[in-house]
Parts: C-alpha cells; structure tokens; sequence
C-alpha cells in the first residue's frame, strides 16, 4: 500500500479517534464514597545511628521519634531501643502502630505515630504494596532528601476513593467452616484482605487501587468501583461505536494506567486508549466485551511497575480468556500485555480479530453475567468453535465430576455450595448440577466425606445447554423394612 494511501488511512483514523475519545470525555462515571487519612507529622524513623541523624533534621510540623536497631542511643531526639526485640508494624497514614516485643512479656511495648521511615536497603514489611504513610530510603543522599519532602507533604487531612465494594453473600471464600476460594486474599499485593473463614475483609485503609482482586474474583462478590465496571463497559461502547460511526477502522483498545499514559513513545492513530487506576482492574468480562463491540485487538499496557503476585494472577485471567477465544475460533493472542514503547507493531492489525456483528449488551454489575454475555454473542458469530472448551485450572468456569461409586448421596455438597450449582433432587435421591452456577471454588470437594468430586475447568459454548440441569448420581431409595416408608440410599445403608 502506497505511503499516500496510509496517510489517508491514519488521516481519516486519527479524526475518528479524537471524535472517539470527545464522547468519551462527556461521559459522568457514578461516583464512590472516600477514605480520610489525618496526620499529624509524627514519624518513626527506624534504623541504627543514621536515624538519629536524620530524625534531628526534621522540624516544622514534623516530629521524630527513633527506634533505635543498632548502635548507642544519642542525645537530642527521643529514642527507644529495640534490644533484641522482634519488631511489628501495623497500621496505615495517620494510625500506625509499631508493636516491640511480645504481649504478656514486661518488654512488651507500643508506639503510635503517623508516618514510619525504615532507613535501610529493605523493607521491614514484606507485602508488594506498602501502606500509605510508609517509606524506606538508602540512609544515604539524595535519597534522604526525596523522602524528607515526601513526609513534609503528609501532615494535615487527605481523601482517596473507595475503590471496591463487597458483596459476602456471593462469596465463595467458605461455608460452614470449611475454606474454599482465596484468589483475592492471595492476589493482594496490599495484605488488604484477610479471611473471615466464611467471608472475607478488606481494609480500605490499606487498599491501594490495584484491582486485582476484582479480576480474581470468580464470584464478583468483589467489583471493582472506581471506576465500575458498567461505567467501564459503557466507555468502551461509546468509544467503539463513535470511532465507527466517524469512519475509524482497525480499532484497537488499550488499557492504560494514568500515571503511566505519558510513557506511551506513540499513539497511532487506530489507538483507542481506556484510562484506569490499573490495568489490573479489568478482567475477562471487559476484555472480551471489547472485543464483542468490535475491537480488533485488546492491549494491556505494563510498563514494569505491576508487583509480582498482580502480574501472576493477571496473565492466568489472560490466559483464561485466550483459550476461550482459541476454543471459539479466533485469534487466541487478541488480549495481550504488551510494553509501552511497542504499541505501533501491535497496532497493526489487518489481520486481527474479526466478527460478523458488533454487541450492544450493556453489561452487568455482575461479572459473571457480563462475561458471559460477551462468550455468547462471540459463540453466535464463530464459524468453527469447539462444544466443550478446556480451561486452565485456575478458570471461572468449570463443572464437578462424582465418582458414583464412593459417593453415597450423602448431600454433604449441596448444603455448603456457595453458588447453588449443586442440588438435592426432590423425591428421589439424586444430585443435580448447573454448570452456569459453578465458580470451581473447591469448597464442594473439600466438604466430600467420601472424596468422590473432583472439579474440571471447562466451557460448554453453548448457552443453552451450559443452562441445563444435569443428574450427576441417583440411586433407588432404601426403604425401611418394617414401614415400607424411604429413608436413604443403599449405598448410605451400606
């Protein structure tokens, strides 16, 4: 193709793309309550004789207090050695805790204070994502004079948004004691979530935006709220449709983080750009539903900065989602993460995804539902896709096997199934599954006396079948031998 002729292509794509994004720019996303931090400048510096040098070089509305690892205490600052004592931190900007000692001991001891700086080459909390308020700095310049700048910076009242909402009585995380999912507690970078047995919490104080947890969720007892996913979904249609309806072609839509937008080398011109808190925070539900509006590729932009255990989870939903495309026929590398000095070799996609028909499903608050939708309407338009799609041991999606010959039809499973995927049947004793229902959390398996479930990650493509109810096992009723009146099975007899 002549270079005349690309001209006139990125011309015409790159009006339609700033018509895009000014629809965009219109839209008002539903808002969501915020969390107050307040400070009032007291900072623990930990550290050996480095931090009784630098806590005396704060002044103003900062306040130093030392706790002393290593070396002779100084006069000058209050200090508080920390012996041979283990050393605690708990807490977030403007209500930390750092806990010496053991409780019951008479060395037990607490101190409170707003900020926390460890000077030392590691950091004492081991979690990917540190509390706000708290920093570690190389006792050493410049990068003493960074942080004493940034502590300066947090001394008064400050508001972030609440980015996720909770819904306990769709989570899959337990019932009845016994422990099922624990995607989000194990994908949070922030140690925000810990388990409630049968639910979980999360600490807003310690949740940093990250999103991943959302992602992880197979239930969307978790949602991401800022922005929400209907808000996101409702971006994407009017980004997709207004670049079509201005003559764009080739749209590709890239996910990027705010604070990462201005390391993007170029921009071309079929470049649909979505901002967010993270890229983390988008799933299957909204990848897949890009593509359905008519995206002919889906580019999450990482320029290094997700922690380890966010990227893991991240690429297993990629992955998920990848299979379910290659499953239905299509281009199973159409999601990817990708760097943000590459996007002009990805953005070359004539050859890319392709569909029939766009969608026009709203979406769902309920991710499941959403991400479904978006499998429908991309099953309705394959030419070749598979009936039954295996999945990655880490999916949604999925169903349970029984081994008829242990289980005794004992209904063990169907009294703890979060998801009522399983079920008693009526008159007869038999046990019903609805794969639609099924998240794969386990917890069906773990509550087995008999250990005869086992889970299989899978995709039936179809949805009408995926709706069916299914006999997993039925056994004849024993009946008892002097009333004649049914009681158990036979097997549970046996």
């Amino acid at each position: 193709m002549s270079s005349a002729v690309n001209d006139t292509i990125d011309t015409r794509n790159a009006r339609a793309n700033a018509s895009a994004m000014s629809a965009v720019e219109s839209l008002v996303s539903e808002s969501t309550s915020l969390i107050q931090y307040s400070s009032r400048g007291r900072v623990a510096v930990i550290g050996g004789y480095e931090a009784q040098e630098f806590a005396l070089r704060l002044s103003g509305e900062l306040t130093a207090q030392v706790i002393l690892t290593t070396g002779a205490v100084e006069p000058g600052v209050p200090t508080i050695p920390s012996g041979n004592r283990p050393l605690r931190i708990e807490g977030y900007l403007g209500n930390f805790t750092i806990v010496l000692g053991e409780e019951g001991r008479p060395s037990y001891e607490t101190v409170t204070v707003d900020l926390i700086l460890v000077l030392s080459p590691a950091p004492l909390l081991s979690m990917p994502v540190k509390p706000p308020g708290y920093f570690t700095a190389i006792p050493e310049e410049p990068y003493l004079t960074q942080v004493e700048e940034e502590l300066k910076g947090l001394t008064g009242t400050f508001e972030k948004p609440k980015y996720f909402s909770y819904d306990a009585s769709i989570c899959a995380h337990g019932r009845s004691g016994i422990g099922g999912c624990t995607r989000c507690i194990d994908a949070c970078p922030a140690d925000a979530i810990t388990s409630l047995v049968e639910s979980v919490e999360v600490d807003p104080n310690l949740c940093q935006g990250g999103g991943i947890c959302a992602s992880a969720c197979p239930t969307g007892a978790i949602r991401y709220v800022y922005p929400g996913s209907t808000d996101t979904l409702h971006a994407l249609r009017t980004l997709l449709n207004s670049y079509d309806e201005a003559g764009g072609g080739n749209p590709v839509v890239a996910f990027v983080a705010a604070e990462e937008a201005e390391m993007l080398d170029s921009k071309p011109a079929n470049l649909l750009m979505v901002m967010v808190e993270e890229i983390a925070s988008t799933g299957l539900d909204i990848w897949l539903s890009a593509l359905a509006y008519g995206a002919k590729r889906v580019l999450l932009v990482d320029a290094g900065s997700l922690p380890g255990r966010v990227e893991a989870f991240l690429r297993q939903e990629l992955e998920t989602a990848n299979t379910i495309l290659h499953g239905m026929g299509y281009d199973d590398n159409a999601i990817r993460v990708v760097g943000p000095r590459s996007l002009d070799q990805h953005c070359d996609v004539d050859n890319g995804f392709r569909l029939d028909e766009v969608a026009h499903y709203a979406g769902s608050l309920e991710k499941r539902r959403t991400a479904l939708q978006a499998i429908d309407h991309l099953y309705r338009h394959s030419h070749n896709a598979q009936q039954i799609i295996a999945l990655p041991e880490h999916s949604l999606f999925g169903r349970i096997v029984v081994d008829a010959g242990a289980c005794t039809l004992c209904m063990g499973c169907t009294s703890v199934c979060p998801s009522k995927a399983v079920s008693a049947g009526n008159e007869v004793p038999k046990l019903e599954f609805h794969e639609i229902n099924c998240v794969q959390c386990g917890i069906c398996a773990s509550a087995c006396p008999e250990h005869a479930i086992t889970l299989e990650p899978r995709l039936i493509s179809d949805a009408e079948q995926r709706r069916g109810m299914v006999t997993l096992h039925e056994e004849i009723p024993f009946c008892c031998i002097n009333c004649g009146k049914a009681f158990a099975t036979q097997s549970l007899i046996d």
